[in-house]
């Protein structure tokens, strides 16, 4: 994994766009600490920092074809690369490295803009075929590997950050009210929007090419679902279905491993990354690394099952404690690498976990992200089934406390009344043909955030709903899906590229020029797992019933049995340590530092933090301080003011 940056203008690029580069890739230097390059090309200006993963002597880039008329920038790793070497040397292709680079530059000059389909990766990637005078841009189906753009006076710039576009002089570094409105409801921006005005994500699954007659982005892949009737109609039996998945995924994993460096794994203590080391484990043998993170707290801390795991494997294994001092001292950074605010403090303890990784040698990590959102494993989904059935006797008794089978690792919630439990989880009950049904509790209690915007930022949302927003960019036969795909879809689509693979995945690892790789995410994987009967995902209210039919013999039955407890670290009570260790960080909350940024009311900012000082938050309170000082260190982050001159944004003819 590496970081891309470029930029398509006038022909020839003036002298000033060579030297606009050199600024962008010194931006995402972190990215790529093996190597940097960069070439022109006619209008085009291609850059890459790299990451040495593979074929350390030849795959240095931008890449350029045998004809010096085809060039190529990549991010990212083609894990079916062997086999998409052999089928091109059999159509007549002389390699000339071991690079995956090559592949898929190869594989373009054979397919065109169709290559992307033939992929099994994580990536993002521009080619400038000078040959046509297009600049063609694709990004992985799950949105592993980031990609922004930005259009220009005189064509586009694009980068593996937005710093490389601000340090470019392409952004003005304005935050975007509605991106605001967006995070502070749905925890992430609404793609192609993000936090920053004028700039674009290049969003999960689509491509953009642009040409001397404009800008063109579209999508080439979206997750996709059988409708309830096919669900229902599907009559395999689990043993075979448990059988394929088994076998997927451990292809998957060995596919991950291909490397020239050493791989690691990261260990959390659950099922997903659990099934992933022992999977390694039996690629690679005893001598398989894993990581881990621990914490103080007992409610948080899973590290007796990670120590379970590392027994049953004999892995040499490396964990860290994570304090909320700890998270106090890296949060600014952590925001600057997210580039957007965040809610929760999680992805701060990875990005130390990620340091530490590095420091003992390694590049790349498996790990077990994106299991629960295609193998049906997170407790909104066992919470919107259970609402559904209470929305079909509203008046029952009995029903509400079903609502005590959920999220039994908060006893707070288990030892609340059945009255407390049917008001707090029965919201929008008369709602059941809601499109976004699933997750209107969530998106209820995250949008009271909003009650801390200032008068100013309100105006400038207007009346944009976010949910609206998400609710017109459904597919088209959503409607027809079984409501838990319906609710994997929303996981799926928009949280796990939005939050968990970004600023909980690439920003923080990547921080740290550490690549992660999932094999959850295998384009075989998902394919797979979407056309399972919701039956054997969901069975009652057993989470990933088919998952742990499969492979769960592969871990302790601790592990294998326990229910789901999602990865969380302290938030608010991380910035008020015994001692005032995070008295730096709130700093940004003071009222006058509240008052000059004007996104948020400082008294009622003040409150806030008085109450958060206080302890015993709720998950509004929690949510709310965290979005709020994550907020104004953006504003703040030396990492992201923007270069000058700017160059005037033009919107896109594609309206991306």
């Amino acid at each position: 994994m590496c970081g891309i940056a470029g930029l398509l203008g006038t022909d020839p690029a003036p002298p000033s766009a060579r030297a606009r580069l050199d600024a962008m890739l010194d931006a995402i230097a972190h990215r790529g600490p093996d190597g940097r390059g960069g070439v022109v090309a006619g209008p085009a200006c291609l850059g890459h920092v790299r990451l040495s993963i593979l074929d350390h002597a030849g795959g240095a880039q931008p890449f350029v074809d045998d004809s010096g008329e085809v060039f190529l920038s990549f991010n990212g790793e083609i894990f079916n690369h062997e086999e998409i070497r052999r089928d091109l040397e059999a159509r007549g292709h002389v390699f000339r490295t071991r690079s995956d680079t090559e592949a898929l530059l190869r594989l373009y000059l054979e397919r065109g803009e169709a290559c992307v389909h033939a992929l099994n990766g994580d990536f993002a990637f521009a080619i400038y075929d000078a040959r046509t005078r297009k600049l063609f841009m694709a990004r992985d189906r799950m949105g592993v590997r980031p990609l922004y753009w930005t259009q220009t006076r005189d064509g586009l710039a694009f980068a593996s950050e937005i710093r490389a576009l601000l340090a470019g002089g392409f952004a003005s570094g304005a935050l975007d009210p509605l991106a605001l409105a967006d995070i502070f409801t749905l925890w992430f921006p609404l793609a192609p929007r993000t936090a920053f005005a004028g700039v674009n994500e290049l969003p999960p699954g689509h491509h953009l090419v642009a040409t001397d007659a404009g800008i063109r982005v579209s999508p080439w892949w979206e997750p996709s679902y059988p409708t309830a009737e096919e669900d229902a109609a599907d009559v395999r039996g689990e043993g075979a279905i448990a059988e394929e998945v088994a076998a997927l995924l451990a292809d998957a994993t060995r596919l991950r491993l291909r490397a020239d460096v050493p791989v690691g794994s990261y260990l959390s203590g659950g099922l997903d990354s659990s099934i992933v080391a022992a999977l390694a484990a039996r690629e690679v043998g005893a001598g398989l690394r894993t990581f881990s993170v621990g914490f103080e707290a007992a409610d948080l801390d899973e590290t007796p099952f990670q120590q379970e795991m590392v027994a049953r494997l004999g892995t040499a294994h490396t964990a860290i404690l994570c304090r909320g001092a700890d998270i106090a001292a890296d949060f600014a950074a952590v925001v600057a690498h997210a580039e957007r605010p965040i809610l929760r403090t999680a992805p701060a303890p990875l990005y130390r976990l990620a340091a530490r990784v590095r420091a003992e040698g390694y590049k790349v990590v498996l790990t077990g992200e994106g299991a629960d959102e295609v193998f049906g494993g997170y407790d909104i989904f066992k919470e919107a089934k259970i609402r559904a059935f209470c929305a079909r006797a509203p008046g029952s008794r009995l029903r509400p406390l079903l609502f005590r089978r959920l999220y039994p690792y908060m006893p707070s919630l288990q030892a609340q009344s059945p009255a407390y439990l049917n008001a707090f989880f029965g919201m929008a009950l008369d709602r059941l043909g809601d499109p976004l049904f699933s997750h209107l509790p969530r998106f209820s209690t995250t949008a009271k955030t909003k009650a801390f915007f200032s008068d100013d930022l309100l105006r400038a949302i207007g009346d944009y709903d976010p949910l609206a927003a998400l609710a017109e960019r459904l597919p088209g036969n959503y409607a027809r899906w079984h409501p838990l795909a319906q609710a994997q879809y929303l996981e799926t689509a928009h949280l796990l590229p939005g939050y968990i693979l970004s600023a909980q995945g690439d920003r923080v690892s990547m921080a740290h020029a550490v690549e992660g790789r999932f094999p959850f995410l295998d384009p075989r994987v998902v394919d797979a797992a979407a056309r399972i009967p919701a039956r054997l995902k969901l069975k009652g209210l057993r989470e990933k019933h088919i998952l742990k039919a499969a492979l769960g013999h592969l871990v302790p039955a601790s592990v294998a049995a326990r229910p789901k407890q999602p990865y969380r670290a302290p938030d608010a009570a991380a910035f008020f340590a015994e001692g005032g260790i995070g008295a730096p960080a709130l700093a940004h909350l003071a009222p006058d530092a509240i008052a000059r940024q004007g996104l948020f009311e400082p008294r009622a900012v003040e409150k806030l933090v008085r109450k958060c000082a206080g302890g015993a938050l709720g998950t509004k309170d929690n949510m709310a301080l965290v979005g709020i000082l994550s907020t104004q260190i953006l504003r703040e982050a030396p990492a992201l003011r923007p270069a000058r001159p700017h160059s005037p944004r033009l919107r896109a003819a594609s309206g991306a």
